[in-house]
């Protein structure tokens, strides 16, 4: 055995127990009887504390210095082998009882966010959020950064990304998509009356593993399930599983939570299984892992071209709620510009408010300017702000969103940067793909899909999120992609005269 091949060996024996973990949270997520929580956040925290001994042990952190100096690499495994060091570096930080201790505090932050959210109770979640926060403040101090606290825990999901460049992107959005949005409030409303009929479950079920299978999802190297919040998780390439979420009184729920999962599903399904345990068969980072749901979600199953061949099938389905009914006024409902209080129902174009929000709000967490007990009026001041809207309750408001149980602080600003990649690898695939949007309108995903493969999914790692973007388009993530979908889709819709291009 090669030493190339030993460190492979041991990769993939740290992903085997990663993964296991995995499955554990996606069954708290999905199946775990109530009175389970307890024994299951000490099991995910034993074998979160396996996993970083193994992944720290110093014969690891040997071999990967020795590999790295080896010249008979292919490029490939030179890569592989520099970016597991990279990681094996920071992980070098952690100490044992300090991921266990994380683990078992988000488990059980997770367990108490399900019943205040449940109960409308957010005290009943504060005190659990309170040591994580602390925690997660911890976690940045020991993993250093260069100007803010916060750009430790960003650089877990975008690597290389700053408070400072977040700050400015925002910025541009606030000069140039809040003033579009203005324009269009200003417009006489579409009608969605018909979205929110009764549509039994078992038929937004069924209509709902259509949509995957016609994405290109693989049943087979997948499952769909029911969960709170919608979310993908991968164990490997040939196991993605998605779950969805279904109201009876609002079809939309379950056609845009399937379909975003989709694309996160599609992105791992398409990843190289040899390089399994590898960065090889790793996201570059959670905008890229966001633009290939957004990319599908909005640009692909909000588009005219994409219910021009479903509408018919979504009709017989469902007959007497869109009897008089056409393709084009449910592609206009499905498209409504107007505020909102929950991020996972939002339109395409306020939907970057609510990441704002949430921007802004992490980012008082770790400069200590604001504490736990207060983030209920401060999130309601700033949907006011924003939005326009008045928060009802705690649980259509702060409790809304899963992801501060998990502990996953700096992972919202990623889509919004997620859908600005998406445009813009969108208006390259139609650049590059002859008849594209002809194809989406007559069913055919798989040209779009093969595009995505070839482009985005079979890289891992291999490119920072930056070089991906370049490669794939000549250049860095610009805003003005984004901007021009916008005004192109949106002029459309309320009738605008259409704004000149803006690159």
């Amino acid at each position: 055995m090669t030493p190339y091949d030993t460190f492979k060996k041991k990769m993939q024996r740290i992903a085997d127990l990663n993964n296991t973990a995995s499955v554990l949270s996606w069954d708290q997520e999905t199946y775990m009887p109530e009175l389970g929580a307890e024994h299951r956040s000490q099991q995910q925290a034993t074998l979160a504390g396996i996993s970083h001994t193994m992944s720290t042990e110093k014969e690891l952190g040997e071999l990967l210095k020795k590999l790295s100096g080896d010249k008979t690499l292919t490029a490939a495994q030179q890569k592989n082998v520099a970016l597991t060091l990279k990681d094996y570096e920071k992980r070098k930080k952690y100490t044992t009882e300090f991921v266990e201790k994380i683990s078992q505090t988000v488990s059980q932050c997770f367990v108490a966010w399900q019943k205040a959210k449940h109960e409308n109770n957010f005290s009943l979640y504060a005190p659990h959020l309170e040591k994580l926060v602390e925690l997660k403040r911890e976690e940045s101090e020991f993993l250093g950064y260069e100007k803010h606290p916060y750009d430790a825990q960003l650089d877990m999901y975008e690597p290389e990304a700053t408070t400072a460049q977040l700050e400015k992107l925002f910025g541009g959005v606030r000069e140039k998509l809040v003033a579009f949005v203005n324009i269009i409030r200003s417009q006489p409303q579409n009608g969605d009356d018909f979205m929110h009929k009764h549509f039994p479950k078992d038929k937004q079920w069924d209509y709902g593993i259509m949509l995957l299978k016609q994405m290109g999802y693989d049943f087979k190297a997948g499952r769909q399930d029911i969960s709170s919040h919608p979310f993908s998780t991968s164990f490997s390439p040939l196991d993605v599983r998605v779950t969805t979420r279904m109201n009876e009184n609002d079809l939309a729920e379950m056609i845009w939570s399937s379909i975003h999962e989709g694309g996160h599903a599609l992105y791992e399904q398409g990843m190289p299984v040899e390089e399994y345990g590898l960065p090889g068969a790793e996201a570059i980072s959670l905008s890229i892992h966001e633009s290939q749901s957004r990319l599908w979600e909005n640009n692909v199953g909000r588009s005219l071209n994409f219910w021009k061949y479903n509408f018919k099938s979504l009709q017989s389905t469902f007959t007497d709620q869109f009897k008089n009914v056409t393709a084009e006024d449910f592609y206009k409902a499905m498209n409504i510009v107007k505020p909102s209080l929950i991020r996972t129902s939002a339109d395409e174009l306020t939907y970057h408010f609510h990441v704002m929000i949430r921007f802004e709000i992490e980012k008082a967490l770790f400069e200590k300017s604001v504490n736990v007990k207060e983030l209920p009026e401060m999130w309601n001041t700033k949907y006011k702000e924003y939005l326009g809207v008045d928060v009802p309750s705690d649980a259509q408001g702060v409790l809304q969103d899963i992801h501060w149980s998990h502990g996953s602080f700096g992972y919202f600003p990623t889509y919004s940067l997620g859908s600005f990649y998406a445009a813009q690898f969108y208006a390259q695939a139609k650049k590059e793909i002859p008849g594209l949007e002809n194809e989406i309108s007559n069913g055919n995903m798989k040209p779009l899909l093969s595009w995505l493969r070839e482009k985005v999914h079979k890289h891992g790692r291999h490119f920072t999120s930056e070089e991906l973007c370049i490669a794939i388009t000549g250049e860095k993530l610009n805003f003005d992609h984004f901007m021009n979908y916008a005004n192109e889709k949106y002029s459309h819709l309320y009738k605008l005269k259409p704004v000149a291009a803006a690159m």
